[in-house]
């Protein structure tokens, strides 16, 4: 079993993050790891893995103690995230991280006590699965260009638009929809809890992805669904500053998920070149590959510690925006050039379907992508390294 001792102990870990990275490695690998072919074809994780991360506390993790959590803060995220990566099945990961770390913490955030008795039970228990649908056709990183509306109507409101590509989508439970309420003000965006099973609430078109098979993607579509008051999430036209409040988490668990996946792809291709015959050696003799794979590692360690750093900081009650945001953009193409080089030093297998690291390179392509793609990342961090 890969455990952190043979990665990276960093200086923010704990013995109590120590537990919950072995402990969800461990799990990964037996609940994971033998059945995940078998959830890519059928593009969905059965809902009773994650039952079983439920009754475990996996999903409890960021939850306050007062609402019978764990209370946590980034660094278990970060440490969370980071052991997830380890099933190399980046579809898998995302479902529960969607569920624990971009959905249910705009819950935690903006509900109101009603709303955590209705929701957490079920959330921690693996029962009830989120997602969050803020990303439309034309609005993405562009929260403020959604057009989506909520219209006030008696003691509810009227929820017209589409939302697209929303992970948890299909097979989830309660959808966090951000529309626009306020048209004189670009801002003003208003968060409501959704159920699937509303009337006029439903999946447009379940999206055939180039990775993350395993998890389910959808286009939903709101046409005329009404939703009560008490289905408002926060305060009205608050939405937008609501949302942003996740989004350094949102951030960093995407980082977390690769650098475990980059790590794993690492480890993997090491032992496979140590075992491929070349030149009347091994490949792994080769100086050209053992000192790229030792810079693959030396990158991969250095994300790693941007990411904790900036989870830390979160931690402290810092402003964490610019370091986050250069960690997930670094980060992120760090992934992308570990996994060339893992496909690449795997030759034609590594070409193969049947060739872990094959699936697990389609699976890191969107983490430049989404929860804020590169370029939009480094203007974050542009924006805030001058006067």
């Amino acid at each position: 079993m890969t455990t952190r001792s043979n990665t990276l102990r960093n200086a923010y870990m704990t013995d109590e993050l120590e537990a919950i990275y072995d402990q969800t490695v461990e799990f990964v690998t037996k609940e994971v790891k033998p059945h995940g072919e078998e959830w890519e074809e059928a593009g969905k994780v059965p809902r009773d893995v994650l039952e079983k991360m439920g009754g475990l506390g996996m999903l409890s993790l960021r939850v306050p103690e007062e609402h019978g959590g764990l209370g946590m803060g980034y660094l278990a995220s970060a440490t969370f995230s980071e052991a997830l990566g380890a099933s190399t099945f980046a579809g898998f990961d995302v479902t529960v991280l969607v569920h624990t770390d971009m959905s249910s913490p705009h819950l935690l955030n903006s509900g109101n006590q009603e709303q955590f008795d209705r929701y957490l039970p079920g959330i921690m228990a693996g029962t009830h699965i989120m997602a969050i649908g803020v990303s439309e056709p034309d609005a993405g990183s562009d929260v403020a260009g959604m057009r989506t509306t909520a219209v006030k109507d008696g003691d509810g409101y009227r929820l017209n638009g589409t939302k697209m590509y929303i992970t948890n989508g299909v097979y989830g439970d309660t959808v966090i929809v951000a529309a626009r309420t306020d048209n004189d003000n670009k801002y003003g965006i208003s968060m409501f809890l959704v159920d699937h099973g509303t009337e006029g609430f439903s999946v447009g078109t379940k999206l055939d992805k180039h990775g993350w098979r395993c998890s389910d993607t959808a286009e939903l579509i709101l046409e005329d669904v009404f939703v009560p008051e008490e289905n408002l999430l926060g305060t009205e036209h608050r939405g937008f500053y609501e949302t942003m409040k996740n989004f350094q988490n949102e951030r960093m668990v995407l980082i977390g998920m690769g650098v475990g996946a980059a790590q794993a792809a690492i480890d993997m291709t090491n032992a496979y070149c140590q075992e491929r015959g070349a030149f009347g050696g091994k490949l792994y003799d080769l100086g050209a590959i053992r000192q790229r794979m030792a810079m693959n590692q030396a990158k991969v360690d250095a994300a790693r510690a941007s990411m904790y750093h900036a989870a830390w900081l979160g931690d402290q009650g810092e402003d964490n925006v610019k370091v986050m945001s250069g960690a997930k953009a670094w980060g992120c193409e760090i992934v992308q050039e570990v996994m060339y080089d893992c496909v690449q030093f795997h030759g034609g297998m590594g070409y193969m379907r049947e060739s872990a690291v094959e699936r697990m390179s389609r699976d890191a392509r969107i983490l430049p992508i989404g929860g804020g793609a590169t370029e939009v990342m480094l203007e974050e961090v542009a924006k805030r390294s001058y006067a």
